[in-house]
């Protein structure tokens, strides 16, 4: 007998699919791509080191101003826009 822990879909398109599925035995296959686990590596080594890689080649007048920029988006007024 098949666990019934999960919530049914409120979506009545996936809630049908998946009365299908418990009653052919059969699933679908997902439509969702899996990630290449080789890229997923690369892209979070460059996304660990790419701040600090701008950081370094920006001049001190540069960075100020991203600064400024970066707190005015975060604490200026709503609708304010930079």
């Amino acid at each position: 007998m098949p666990k019934r822990s999960r919530k049914p879909p409120s979506d009545p398109i996936l809630a049908a699919k998946s009365i299908l599925e418990q009653i052919t035995g059969e699933s679908a296959p997902d439509d969702e791509p899996t990630k290449d686990p080789a890229a997923v590596a690369l892209g979070r080594r460059g996304g660990l080191k790419g701040g600090k890689a701008r950081a370094k080649s920006l001049t001190p007048e540069q960075r100020k101003e991203s600064a400024k920029k970066a707190a005015e988006a975060r604490w200026g007024k709503p609708g304010d826009k930079v």
